[in-house]
């Protein structure tokens, strides 16, 4: 439409399988020949031919969940039984951990792995997982949703560890499969809600620590985060109590509390982030998002925050005066100024 041409972000950009080349003049002549043929129809043919890794842009998600790991689970003692299956708003169990991606509505290079919250005893599947995909492949970004698991002494020698494990795979396996799904290595970012937030600023802050053996041979750094009213500190005083008891315990020494608060473990290499918050919020206090903001900072790494007024937990509160419901329009520009996005 228009005259742009269906690959031209892969074109521009050079990802996938270099549409710049014969591919793209096979692009070129398959859309002059659509013209003259005057055959709409085809139009969902052209990905074939432009190198979007075969994909077919119009594709319908979900694509079937991946096993992140083709064998024995990291640290797993025992496999917790299969209580609900991606129908269902909240999840409760998660034997295996698993990636179910939502393809992109139209070529694009970025990936983001979303991290639902549910203060680690849960996943909030819809509200945090399937709807956010949905904007994301709007957007002509690849979405995936990470079904981490549970952290439980009754399946895993460590629980504190066992989530940090999954989201580590789960940045490498998009990595390193990033042919296959058209994009591009060096924009893979993490998104994360509540205790997702938790997770995904694990993610942006742990990615060096060796907390398992991968197969594959790629860094687990994300190169961008997006923390939606997120979990930040292990800090009793700020905290959500919740999410540091599945995790950590309440009773966890000072060395571990550190440990696991993202604002005291971040560096000059810690990967961008844009955060969201309510002022109003009263299970996560906004002072999480602050103060890993500051950090930030103080590291000299590029980061945005957006406070609001109201929106409290999950920024639910329907209210078409508020402005808290612009918050995926501002990551949106966000994304765009950071060339994520076309």
């Amino acid at each position: 439409a228009g005259g742009r041409l269906p690959c031209g972000r892969c074109f521009r950009r050079g990802v996938g399988n270099k549409c710049g080349g014969a591919a793209f003049m096979q692009c070129l002549k398959t859309i002059a020949m659509m013209k003259r043929m005057f055959l709409p129809a085809a139009l969902v043919a052209v990905a074939v031919f432009c190198g979007c890794q075969g994909r077919p842009e119009l594709a319908e998600p979900p694509v079937a969940g991946v096993d992140l790991f083709a064998g024995p689970v990291p640290g797993a003692t025992a496999e917790p039984p299969l209580l609900e299956d991606d129908s269902q708003p909240w999840i409760t169990s998660v034997p295996r951990p698993m990636l179910v991606h939502y393809p992109p509505r139209e070529c694009g290079g970025a990936a983001v792995i979303i991290c639902p919250g549910g203060a680690y005893g849960g996943l909030s599947y819809a509200h945090e997982g399937t709807s956010v995909a949905e904007w994301l492949r709007s957007l002509g970004i690849s979405a995936f949703i990470l079904k981490y698991r549970l952290p439980d002494d009754r399946y895993m020698a460590d629980r504190k560890n066992a989530p940090l494990q999954d989201v580590q795979q789960a940045v490498r396996y998009v990595r390193a499969h990033a042919a296959e799904y058209g994009v591009d290595p060096a924009q893979i970012g993490v998104m994360g809600f509540s205790a997702g937030g938790h997770l995904a600023s694990l993610a942006a802050t742990h990615y060096g620590d060796s907390v398992y053996q991968s197969e594959f041979n790629v860094s687990a750094r994300p190169d961008f985060s997006v923390l939606v009213y997120p979990v930040i500190t292990m800090d009793s005083a700020l905290t959500h109590a919740g999410t540091r008891a599945a995790l950590i315990g309440m009773d966890a020494d000072r060395a571990t509390v550190e440990l696991y608060s993202s604002e005291k473990q971040v560096t000059a290499d810690t990967p961008p982030a844009f955060l969201v918050h309510a002022l109003d919020d009263s299970m996560v206090p906004y002072e999480n998002s602050i103060m890993y903001a500051d950090a930030l900072r103080r590291h000299g790494v590029p980061c945005e925050l957006h406070l609001y007024a109201s929106g409290d937990h999950g920024l639910f509160v329907k209210d078409s005066t508020a402005t808290h419901v612009f918050w995926r329009e501002a990551c949106e520009r966000w994304f765009r100024m950071n060339r994520w996005v076309d």
